[in-house]
């Protein structure tokens, strides 16, 4: 049985739960190591009971820094009782350094795997800073046998045209995880009733104060004919007080965290759209990612909203599916809804309902295909090219 560490930088992310729950179903062990951002310790994760690095903070890049190094000093008595590992996994570049360290405490002859699912925006700068991060990446990633990201984009967008990374690549999509049986019909929503609000879910990491001032003043125009549901885990730090700004809205709700995948279909049953745009780093890794809402919104029936010119829209467009805004306006908002009426939701929600299954769902024999591929690693050293997986 493959035996993976995985390093982490946030121990709170749902999206780490979702991966362990994954390499777990598809027969891997997996030991999880890694710093947590939230208020309270994380005990468990997918029935593991994590090693705890330390605490970071969002937008803090230089105590993240600072604490990676503080790790790096203790990292081998931290792993001390820990059996040999098969793989380590460093998500995120911080953690790739440390897969570093980890790889030399158990020998120096464990694969590593660099999992970069965002483009720090200081990764793109073209001055000193951007230029001596780039070398810190390229330079441990010559360590690494794979890397995994979540979008064909940041492939051609950063790490190609910048010469980043000379690794084969697994395109591992941020889909909704379901390892029950097969369902033919996830989708439950019953049709806009005649005197209902229009209702759009903003869910998962809430970290854009652009969106959030857009939706605001749009559904403040649209005075009640269009509602705001928000859900997830908002970056505190992104915002002068997302919670006095969201209470003082008329036509905005927020409700807290959620269980991902348990509680996906109650959330998105309660919407008819999900807000699948983002400018929190727009013109770079905004532009680029595949958002966790775009599969679940669309596995769970909301019709998905982007922006024209990102990867999403394009995602969208080769599938016939969505709307996407020309521009980031209350105005170009308001027209779009001004034209929504019941048949062309419902057009809409057809079109979204009438996707495979694969396009938004990563299953049992998905999750064994990642870890057979993992596997791969321990019994040779592979080169080719980019591959995308059904994940």
């Amino acid at each position: 049985m493959l035996h993976v560490l995985y390093l982490v930088h946030d121990l709170s992310d749902p999206a780490v739960r979702r991966r362990v729950i994954m390499m777990q179903a598809g027969g891997a062990t997996v030991t999880v190591a890694g710093f947590t951002r939230s208020r309270e310790p994380i005990r468990e994760i997918a029935t593991i009971v994590p090693i705890d690095l330390g605490r970071t903070s969002d937008g803090r890049f230089t105590q993240r820094v600072a604490a990676v190094a503080r790790a790096a000093l203790t990292l081998g008595s931290r792993l001390k009782g820990v059996a040999r590992p098969d793989l380590i996994i460093g998500r995120n570049l911080e953690m790739l350094a440390l897969a570093n360290r980890a790889k030399a405490f158990f020998s120096g002859d464990v694969p590593i795997v660099y999992e970069c699912l965002d483009i720090h925006r200081l990764l793109l700068r073209r001055d000193m800073t951007g230029k001596a991060l780039r070398f810190v990446e390229r330079t441990l990633s010559n360590n690494a046998q794979l890397l995994i990201t979540s979008s064909p984009a940041f492939v051609r967008q950063y790490f190609a045209p910048f010469g980043q990374i000379n690794l084969p690549v697994e395109v591992v999509e941020n889909k909704v995880l379901e390892l029950g049986p097969q369902e033919t019909e996830a989708i439950s929503r019953a049709g806009k009733s005649k005197d209902e609000p229009w209702k759009i879910g903003w869910f998962g990491a809430l970290r854009c104060r652009t969106s959030l001032e857009l939706l605001s003043a749009f559904s403040r125009k649209m005075e009640g004919r269009v509602e705001i549901v928000l859900r997830g885990r908002p970056a505190y730090s992104e915002f002068d007080d997302f919670d006095r700004f969201v209470a003082d809205e008329p036509f905005m709700q927020f409700h807290g965290a959620y269980a991902n995948p348990e509680d996906l279909q109650k959330i998105y049953d309660e919407v008819h759209f999900s807000w699948a745009i983002d400018f929190y780093e727009a013109g770079q890794n905004s532009n680029w990612l595949l958002p966790n809402r775009l599969y679940e919104g669309c596995r769970y029936g909301s019709v998905p909203i982007a922006m024209q010119g990102t990867e999403t829209s394009l995602f969208l467009q080769e599938r016939g599916i969505g709307f996407s805004l020309g521009e980031p306006t209350v105005e170009v908002l308001a027209a779009l809804f001004d034209e929504m009426d019941t048949d062309r939701y419902e057009r809409a929600r057809e079109k979204v309902k009438a996707q495979e299954r694969s396009t938004w769902v990563f299953d049992q024999n998905d999750c064994r295909a990642l870890v057979e591929r993992l596997g791969r690693l321990t019994r040779a050293n592979e080169h080719g090219a980019v591959l995308r997986v059904a994940a």
